[in-house]
This record gives C-alpha cells, sequence and structure tokens, in this order.
C-alpha cells in the first residue's frame, strides 16, 4: 500500500511540475509577444509622430508660399505696368526700348549663349543710326557653352567687337544707346582716330546670356 501511495504522490507531482512547465512557458510567451509587440508600437508611433511633425511644417510652409505668391503678383503687376520702363521706354510702345518691363527683363538676359544673334543686335543699332560699319567680331563660344538649369544660375560675359566710322554726333549717339540698351552691355575699351566730321571708332566690351533657373520640387523620405 505504501509503494502504491507513493507512485500516486509521485504521478500528481509530475502532473503539477508539467502543468507549472506549461504555465510558465505560455506566461514567458505571451511575456516576449508583448514586449516585440511594444517596441514595434513604439517604433510605429515615433515614425507617425515625424510624418506628422513633416506634414505639418510642409503645410506651414505652403501657407507662407501662398500669401507670397500674392504678394509676388501685386509687386509683379505693379513693376511690370510701370511707365515709363525700367529704360526709359514707353510700356505701350515699340521702339527698340518700348514694352513691359517683363519683356525688358527677359530680353536682357537669354538664356542660351547666342552670338549671331548679338552680332544682328549690334548691327541694327549701328544701322539705325546711319553709322557706317567696318566691322563686327568676337569669339563665338557657343560650342563649348552648354545651356542647363540651374537653382543658382549665374550671368556668363560674352566679348565683342567692333569698328566703325561716324561722325562726332553720331558716335554720342551711339555710345548713348549702348548705355540704354536692352541688353546690358559693358564697354571695356574705346579707341578715337581721325577728324570730328569722320571718326574711327573701336569698341570691344561684353554683354551676357544666363541660363535659366529650375525650380525643382523635392521629394523628401521620412525614416
Amino acid at each position: 500500500m505504501a509503494n502504491t501511495s507513493k507512485s500516486k504522490d509521485h504521478n500528481l507531482l509530475s502532473k503539477a511540475n508539467a502543468i507549472t512547465v506549461g504555465i510558465v512557458g505560455v506566461a514567458s510567451f505571451i511575456t516576449v509577444f508583448c514586449l516585440v509587440a511594444s517596441s514595434s508600437l513604439i517604433s510605429q508611433n515615433k515614425y507617425q509622430n515625424k510624418v506628422a511633425s513633416a506634414k505639418s511644417k510642409a503645410n506651414s510652409q505652403l501657407d507662407a508660399n501662398i500669401k507670397a505668391y500674392s504678394d509676388l503678383n501685386t509687386s509683379y503687376k505693379k513693376f511690370n505696368n510701370t511707365n515709363p520702363n525700367a529704360i526709359g521706354g514707353n510700356v505701350n510702345g515699340t521702339a527698340d526700348n518700348d514694352g513691359n518691363n517683363a519683356k525688358i527683363v527677359l530680353n536682357s538676359l537669354p538664356s542660351t549663349y547666342d552670338f549671331p544673334a548679338l552680332t544682328s543686335s549690334l548691327e541694327k543699332v549701328l544701322r539705325d543710326r546711319n553709322i557706317s560699319i567696318t566691322s563686327i567680331s568676337g569669339t563665338d563660344a557657343q560650342a563649348s557653352q552648354t545651356a542647363s538649369e540651374s537653382q543658382s544660375p549665374t550671368p556668363v560675359p560674352i566679348p565683342f567687337m567692333f569698328t566703325v566710322s561716324a561722325n562726332y554726333g553720331s558716335t554720342q549717339q551711339l555710345l548713348d544707346a549702348l548705355q540704354k540698351s536692352i541688353r546690358p552691355i559693358q564697354i571695356d575699351t574705346i579707341a578715337i582716330s581721325g577728324a570730328s566730321s569722320d571718326m574711327n571708332l573701336t569698341v570691344t566690351g561684353h554683354t551676357y546670356y544666363q541660363s535659366g533657373k529650375n525650380l525643382k520640387i523635392t521629394k523628401q523620405t521620412i525614416k
């Protein structure tokens, strides 16, 4: 009877141990699962907070841009319709220096290196004043210039030289016309020879072109 009683106690103890091990195992699994789930939720919550912060910042910037657009539009209309224009011409006229300021700004700095267009412009200025052209020359570096848009474009000089024959009055008119030209022209040297009634004038100078500005819209990845 004693052996039978011990055997029953041993079986009960084994069952109790098995139940205890099972309970501990389940509890450990639940604990580990909760820790992993909590870590994942915390990480996801941090990410969502970053996304919400970035969205809030973008919305604030958008509101500021909308206000800036309204102010810019008002300033643009005021600038564009100013009469006389920035170089003294008639905003509604059709002469060389006429037109609105937006047209003047766009024509002042072409977006490509176009030396033939420059020589044609110089020739027109000279012929409109009945000045006899001896030569118009310069270095056509168009092959080495690549027109590409940039977020911070800078003006690139285009050098030129011309020689003309004119009287003293026409020479004064020419220099005044170059000074008031829509395209910015900087005179580097002037060589004058001859009499006041028949002068030979050699001018070296340069103008500019500027590539277009790239208003690139970027995307940000939240990590």
